[in-house]
C-alpha cells in the first residue's frame, strides 16, 4: 500500500497553493534505496522543480548590491509586460535563515518589485542555499544577463572579494577568467564606491575607459564632478574635470619702430614664434636678412 500512495501522489493534480504558499519541501527522502527509494527522490525531485506562487510582501532582499542606478528606467515597461502578459520567467527564492515564515530573493529582484507593485504572486523556484551558493547563484545570474554595465560587475566582483570569498569562487560566480576579474577589482578598488555610485552603471562606458578613469584618479575627491542627466554623461564629467587645463594663449606682442610706428606684432604659441609684419616690402627684406641675422646671433652666443 505505501508504495501505491507514492505513485497515486505523483499522478494527483497538484491543488492551488495555501495561504500562505506552501513551501518546498527541502528534507532529504525517508526512503534512499531499492526501488522505493527512487520513487522518493523522483518525488523529492519534482517538488524541488515545482513553481511555488509567493506572496511578494513575504519577499526580502538578499546578496550582494548588482545594481547602480536609483533608479531603473526599463522598471515601467517591465510592469507593463507582466500586467499584460504575465509573469513569464520564475524567480528564485530561499527561505530566510532569520524568519522561517519569509523569503529572500536569490536573483530576480525586478520582477518581485514589479509584481509587488501589481499586487500579483511572485511564482517562484525555492531553493535551500546557504550565503555562499546564493552569492554565486546571483553571480552567475548576473554573468548571463547583457543588461549589466562593466562596472556593475566589478562593483560585484569587489563586493564578493570583500566579503571574503576567493578569487576562485568569484571567477565561477560571475563566469569569468582571473585576468579579467582582476582588471574589474583593479578599478573598483582605485576608484571610490561614492564615485562609482555617483556616476552609476554608465551602460555606454566600457572597460578601456574605466581603466582610464582608475589611472588617474589618485585619491581624489571628485564625487562632486559626477553631474549629468544620464550615466554616460556623468562619467564623461567626471574625466574632463580631470583634464589638466591649457594655460591661456599670450596675446599678440606689438612690433613697433623707434619713432613708433607699428610694424606688426609677434605671437607666441608653445615653442612657436610668428612675426606678423604689415609692410610686405619690409617683411621680404626681413627675410632676406634672416641669414645673416641667424649668423651674427650664433656669433654672439659662441656657436
Amino acid at each position: 500500500m505505501a508504495r501505491k500512495d507514492l505513485l497515486k501522489g505523483l499522478m494527483d493534480t497538484p491543488e492551488a497553493p495555501a495561504d500562505p504558499p506552501a513551501r518546498v519541501d527541502t528534507a532529504k527522502p525517508r526512503y534512499q534505496t531499492g526501488a522505493i527509494g527512487a520513487v522518493s527522490r523522483s518525488i523529492d525531485d519534482l517538488k524541488r522543480r515545482a513553481v511555488a506562487d509567493v506572496d511578494p510582501r513575504q519577499i526580502d532582499a538578499a546578496g550582494l548590491q548588482d545594481r547602480l542606478d536609483a533608479t531603473d528606467p526599463d522598471f515601467e515597461s517591465l510592469k507593463r509586460s507582466i500586467e499584460t502578459y504575465g509573469q513569464q520567467v520564475p524567480v528564485m527564492l530561499r527561505i530566510n535563515p532569520n524568519d522561517a515564515e519569509r523569503y529572500q530573493v536569490v536573483y530576480g529582484r525586478r520582477r518581485v518589485a514589479a509584481l509587488l507593485a501589481l499586487g500579483r504572486p511572485v511564482k517562484a523556484l525555492i531553493r535551500d542555499l546557504d550565503d555562499k551558493a546564493l552569492i554565486i547563484a546571483q553571480g552567475q545570474e548576473n554573468a548571463a544577463r547583457r543588461d549589466l554595465s562593466f562596472i556593475e560587475k566589478a562593483n560585484f566582483a569587489r563586493q564578493m572579494r570583500d566579503a571574503g570569498y576567493d578569487r576562485k569562487i568569484i571567477c565561477d560566480a560571475l563566469n569569468m577568467d582571473k585576468t579579467l576579474i582582476s582588471r574589474m577589482l583593479s578599478v573598483a578598488d582605485k576608484i571610490p564606491v561614492p564615485l562609482i555610485e555617483a556616476i552609476g552603471s554608465a551602460h555606454g562606458i566600457g572597460r578601456d575607459r574605466w581603466l582610464a578613469l582608475a589611472g588617474k584618479v589618485g585619491g581624489k575627491d571628485l564625487t562632486k564632478y559626477a553631474k549629468g542627466k544620464t550615466s554616460d554623461a556623468r562619467f564623461d564629467a567626471v574625466m574632463a574635470a580631470l583634464k589638466t587645463p591649457k594655460p591661456p594663449a599670450r596675446p599678440p606682442a606689438p612690433v613697433t619702430a623707434p619713432d613708433g610706428t607699428a610694424l606688426g606684432h609677434v605671437s607666441t604659441k608653445g615653442k612657436r614664434t610668428v612675426l606678423t609684419l604689415e609692410d610686405p616690402d619690409f617683411a621680404q627684406w626681413v627675410t632676406d636678412q634672416l641669414p645673416a641675422i641667424h649668423r651674427d646671433w650664433a656669433n654672439r652666443s659662441g656657436e
